[in-house]
């Protein structure tokens, strides 16, 4: 831990008297709060580029600024006090930023809320976590209105009514006397598109972060590089943890509201991108849509699902030995890190353990064997703050080797139990997408009467490939075992994604796919 910290140190430049310092005075001017990232950089690099979105680029001295203006038109006119519950209903921009750092300052407790929920989701929330303030964009305000939501709110943009845009240029000099204030919280809403959201609580500190904060500058080099593009939304716990590491190191951040391709690929070529946080279905898209484009990337940072062993070659042969498979969850933080080098040699791996850090395989009540998958139960000093045990089940199967790496096999709940045998959905997955003219696949249980449950697979086919049941199914035979082959396949024009790029298993098991199938 004492190296790390070290490291961590020495990586920030905050061994000199004079940084210690001002860092050291922040923290008792203004607190330990978001806010004291800026503490990092203001002095010696205030004429940075810190944030670039699609209105506006921000130096570090001008997002310092903003910050604190509106944290005292905050605290001035809508009276906030500390352990405030604040909830974001917000696209990625500046005025999501600043007013997450703002409300930091005064001590909130920030609620991160998926963008893409329902008023029915939206009317659970405010039900279950009764918010005292909302800031949201001007497109969900129908949706607002129209919900049981009654507490004070403000517009992230707005030309004329009041709005995070507006009170950040609204100045008072000596910040008015605001208090010090510490203990602000981030709350990440697990499920909350997809099923009951749990709260996931992390308190935003250097210090507490030093190990996952050390294995970034160690294994994605992240200190070397200068521009950064985030292309997950900020209220996914990836995001926003690596916006944060961004800012602590000083780099120049681009984000866009929501994901286009096009936009993306233009941000990336224009800014020189040397860094981009994805998922792996936005490689993908990446990939498709223009490669030269993506040239300037010497990190790309994939996680958030499973990565494709024929996408790890892809990059690897349009793009070079640039990809990295993150692992991590919202209750634990990040876990582990596979290298380029990792990948080369394990296509499929989700890397190794982070230094500081405890993961045991568990199956009937017991560790398994190297090679034998289990459920991934972790321990960390960096996990959500309010978790119920000291050991956190984390929902997800997989196995260790030999080597100290580490594969992911599925979601315990997406495990298919077959006359007796265990099938994991990606195994099939897998096996099927080598197949040429599959561009993507799914598969999900059925209720069958004699087997307990049956595969039905929808696949989606490449731009002019051609496939029928019978022939996909004789294909299938010769890669998997015959328990594993799906019983029923049917081939649509898409498969449903959630906000975060996620196969959305849910929307398959319900149903909703018959607009898009279309039978062979």
């Amino acid at each position: 831990m004492a190296s790390s910290l070290l490291k961590v140190l020495i990586q920030l430049q905050l061994l000199s008297p004079a940084k210690l310092f001002r860092f050291a005075q922040a923290a008792r001017q203004d607190g330990i709060n978001l806010m004291l990232l800026f503490s990092l950089t203001i002095k010696s690099g205030s004429g940075k580029i810190a944030l670039v979105d699609s209105r506006e680029t921000l130096t570090y001295a001008q997002l310092n600024e903003r910050c604190e203006n509106l944290s005292v038109q905050l605290k001035e006119q809508y009276n906030f006090e500390a352990g405030q519950k604040v909830a974001f209903f917000c696209r990625n921009h500046a005025s999501l930023v600043q007013a997450l750092f703002a409300a930091s300052r005064l001590g909130a407790k920030l609620f991160l809320l998926n963008s893409s929920m329902t008023v029915s989701q939206f009317n659970r929330m405010v039900e279950e976590q009764n918010f005292d303030f909302l800031i949201y964009d001007e497109e969900f305000t129908g949706l607002i209105e129209s919900s049981n939501y009654a507490r004070e709110k403000l517009l992230s943009y707005h030309e004329y009514k009041p709005a995070v845009s507006s009170l950040v240029r609204l100045k008072r000099y000596g910040k008015m006397g605001l208090k010090a204030v510490s203990g602000s919280q981030i709350v990440l809403l697990t499920g909350g598109t997809t099923g009951k959201p749990k709260q996931v609580v992390h308190q935003p500190s250097i210090f507490t972060f030093v190990q996952p904060f050390c294995a970034l500058l160690d294994r994605l080099r992240l200190s070397r590089y200068q521009t950064a593009f985030i292309a997950t939304p900020l209220y996914h716990g990836y995001g926003i943890a690596i916006l944060l590491a961004l800012f602590a190191l000083g780099k120049k951040v681009v984000i866009q509201d929501r994901f286009e391709v096009a936009a993306a690929c233009s941000l990336i070529r224009e800014h020189r991108v040397e860094v981009a946080t994805v998922v792996p279905l936005i490689v993908h898209k990446l990939l498709q849509h223009n490669a030269e484009d993506l040239r300037s990337l010497k990190c790309i940072a994939s996680g958030g699902a499973k990565l494709n062993p024929i996408l790890v070659e892809e990059v690897k042969q349009r793009l070079g030995n640039v990809l990295y498979n993150l692992y991590g969850t919202s209750e634990a933080g990040l876990n582990m890190i596979a290298t380029p080098e990792d990948l080369a040699s394990n296509p499929d791996t989700l890397g190794r353990l982070l230094r500081g850090e405890k993961l045991k395989v568990m199956a009937d009540g017991k560790e398994t064997e190297n090679g034998v998958a289990g459920k991934f139960v972790i321990l960390n000093s960096w996990s959500m703050k309010n978790r119920g045990a000291r050991w956190i089940d984390t929902g997800d199967t997989g196995y260790r080797d030999s080597q100290g790496y580490y594969f992911f096999c599925g979601r315990t709940d997406d495990v298919i139990v077959c006359a007796g045998n265990n099938i994991h959905p990606l195994d099939v997955e897998a096996a099927a997408a080598a197949h040429p003219f599959i561009a993507d696949i799914a598969v999900i249980g059925i209720k069958d009467a004699y087997r307990g449950q049956s595969l039905k697979a929808f696949v989606q086919c490449t731009p002019g490939g051609t496939l029928d049941e019978k022939e996909l199914t004789g294909w299938l035979r010769t890669q998997l075992a015959d328990f594993q082959v799906p019983r029923e396949i049917v081939f649509v024009d898409e498969l449903p994604y959630t906000s975060v790029d996620k196969l959305d298993r849910k929307k398959l098991q319900g149903g909703e796919l018959h607009l898009l199938e279309r039978r062979l």
